[in-house]
């Protein structure tokens, strides 16, 4: 999915147009990534959600949205064989971040960001699990008010909900890696994946290509 083929626009909530209105300020350096594309690992900033070992060979960052249909094929298809087979063996360090397409998508990791550390993962595949009725790109009108009721799947009150998608300092961390994403990398659409600072994907990845892909940089690692 490409960042500049959405429309942005009025989401219906008062608490998502604050994102909205988030989306579109500069905000300053986060202080992140510093490596140069392509040389080797990038630096992982505190509080960011990874799996696996950090001391792993082979360094992997996926970006993502919440609303991007793709990356929910991804998650749903893909990632538990990717998982299994080189994160939890201690082969590949895993980054995840998302890159925001549509101000739902701040909203969304706002939620998930409220959410114990430990929930982190399984609220984002709650939300690419049930992109149907919540994501504006099903045509979802109520956007604030399904947002609330996956909230209430997680246990969040619709209180705590408008909260989580109200916090500035989250709002400016979506926009700063976003922003991130596509001067250092040169990012535009979802999912994308770097392996070792390397832009290597953007669009789908099947399991084939992503399992050959990991082999031969694991292999030139020994």
């Amino acid at each position: 999915m490409d960042r500049k083929q959405l429309i942005y626009g009025v989401v219906g909530a008062a608490v998502i147009a604050l994102a909205v209105v988030a989306y579109f300020v500069i905000w300053g350096d986060s202080g992140s990534d510093s490596a140069q594309p392509g040389t080797g690992p990038i630096k992982i900033a505190a509080g960011e959600h990874t799996l696996g070992n950090k001391s792993a060979p082979l360094q992997v960052v996926e970006y993502a949205a919440p609303v991007c249909p793709h990356c929910a094929r991804f998650s749903a298809e893909v990632f538990p064989k990717f998982k299994a087979e080189y994160i939890d063996t201690g082969k590949v360090y895993y980054i995840f971040r998302v890159f925001p397409l549509h101000p739902a998508d701040i909203a969304a990791e706002g939620m998930a960001r409220c959410l114990p550390k430990d929930n982190y993962f399984q609220f984002i595949d709650l939300l690419f699990r049930n992109q149907s009725k919540w994501d504006p790109e099903y045509g979802v009108q109520d956007i604030h008010g399904a947002l609330v009721e996956m909230g209430r799947i997680a246990g969040m009150s619709a209180e705590k909900v408008d909260a989580c998608i109200a916090d500035p300092k989250v709002q400016a961390e979506v926009q700063k890696a976003g922003e991130d994403a596509q001067t250092l990398y040169e990012i535009h659409g979802t999912p994308s994946f770097l392996f070792d600072g390397e832009l290597v994907r953007s669009g789908e990845f099947p399991w084939e290509d992503l399992k050959a892909e990991v082999d031969k940089r694991l292999a030139k690692k020994h």
